[in-house]
């Protein structure tokens, strides 16, 4: 195998691993998914024809996809969500503000703002106050006052994030699944919509929830992942099987779920857990509360895995995949080529499969064919935790050094459309096992 240069971004991630003690620096609710996985294993005649159209399609005009998605959310749930300067949508009259002072909370209230909820992340030294903004005071120009009356301060609005696939969910593969045995240990987290723990695939999963109030709202996406990191089957095995789930579910069903408070909760649980590693198939804009949780989780020696989305390459980068220290996945087909649809550039880290597979899925039958790096991120993540079953700074690094190590690739270079390289090559599970 070549050995591998890395580049400064990728240098400078491995050293914030191991010093950031010093340094301190696609789901339930249909309008909250990007389309999520292609169609049935077990129908060639639909999938095949789907998979050379997507193949034709300029990779720039996938954008469209997440943007009809965003724009659909904010046409259906205008009574509870609005869109940023940029398009984007948030929570209506809701303002984060991180970790603020109490003067500054008496100013914001002095103002007409309110506090709508509080929450404390002692492990990670964090605070957020999401703040109701005055009648008579849009949003934009709340935030712009906030920001001027407090200059030294972190205010943000409560940004949505979406799950990051490519394709409508249709059809599936056919047959029973049998449960396996757990040989696995550790921990992995998820932040996803919730869970379907009662799918065959989970039958020895142990799995911890969180989220909606002890509710359980299973989701399309947010089984499609889990699956992928722990589960197991007669035919079917995710990365990690047999190591302890912590599942965060941030939808709950609600037009407002997925949002960057809901985000930085469940990174509060999983520090408190102590979760090593933690998957997030999600993607959106920038967010001053989202960058201040994961640098928090970062610097305390998390691994957060991250997909690049499927906006196409060339797309501006979504987050939190393109945050420092994050392991930003992208997506490869059967034959290691990248997705088309799969976003580039340097926050792409690693590349595992995201096409041509099978995961997971709601209801009958069982299983069905999923595309997008939001299935490619998990097999990174199941990896990744079988070396980091802890937060730990310098165990983190030697975990991304040690995956590296084993990535497939064709140049002594670093590319930005498979980072370090392809892994996992070998967890892709095949539709034809299902025919």
């Amino acid at each position: 195998m070549n050995r591998l240069r890395f580049p400064a971004r990728r240098l400078a991630c491995l050293l914030l691993l191991a010093c950031a003690g010093a340094a301190q620096a696609q789901l339930r609710l249909p309008s909250l998914n990007l389309p999520q996985a292609l169609g049935g294993a077990g129908l060639d005649g639909v999938v095949r024809p789907a998979e050379r159209l997507l193949e034709r399609t300029v990779p720039g005009d996938l954008r469209g996809l997440r943007l009809d998605t965003v724009a659909d959310l904010l046409r259906r749930h205008g009574a509870v969500l609005e869109a940023d300067p940029r398009g984007a949508p948030i929570v209506r009259r809701e303002i984060l503000a991180n970790s603020p002072s109490p003067e500054a909370l008496r100013a914001a209230a002095g103002l007409g703002f309110r506090v709508l909820r509080e929450e404390r992340y002692e492990e990670l030294g964090e605070s957020l106050v999401v703040l109701r903004v005055p009648a008579g005071l849009d949003t934009n120009d709340a935030l712009a006052r906030l920001r001027a009356l407090d200059p030294a301060g972190s205010y943000d609005f409560n940004h949505l994030y979406t799950g990051s696939a490519a394709l409508p969910l249709s059809g599936g593969a056919a047959g029973p699944a049998a449960g396996g045995k757990p040989d696995g240990s550790g921990a992995v987290g998820l932040v996803d919509s919730g869970v379907d723990v009662a799918h065959p695939v989970f039958e020895d999963a142990a799995i911890e929830s969180f989220g909606c109030d002890g509710r359980r709202h299973p989701a399309p996406h947010g089984t499609a992942v889990a699956a992928l990191l722990v589960g197991r089957s007669e035919r079917f095995s995710g990365a990690a099987p047999g190591t302890r789930l912590f599942a965060a579910d941030i939808y709950c069903d609600s037009p407002t779920g997925g949002s960057a408070d809901k985000i930085a909760a469940a990174l509060g649980w999983m520090a408190r857990s102590r979760v090593g590693v933690v998957n997030i198939s999600l993607v959106g804009p920038p967010n001053a509360t989202l960058e201040r949780v994961v640098g928090a989780m970062v610097a305390r020696g998390h691994l957060l895995v991250a997909a690049v989305g499927n906006d196409g390459p060339a797309a501006p980068p979504l987050y939190p995949a393109s945050y420092p220290g994050v392991i930003g996945v992208s997506g490869v087909d059967r034959q290691g080529r990248p997705l088309p649809e799969a976003g580039r550039g340097p926050q792409v880290m690693f590349a595992a499969p995201g096409s041509q597979m099978v995961s997971a899925a709601l209801g009958t039958p069982p299983y069905r064919q999923v595309r997008g790096t939001s299935f490619a991120a998990p097999l990174v993540a199941g990896l990744l935790a079988k070396a980091l079953p802890r937060p730990d700074r310098a165990g983190a690094a030697r975990a991304i050094a040690a995956l590296a190590a084993q990535a497939v690739h064709d140049k002594d270079t670093v590319s930005n459309a498979i980072g370090l390289g392809v892994i996992g090559a070998g967890l892709r599970t095949d539709p034809g096992r299902f025919r």
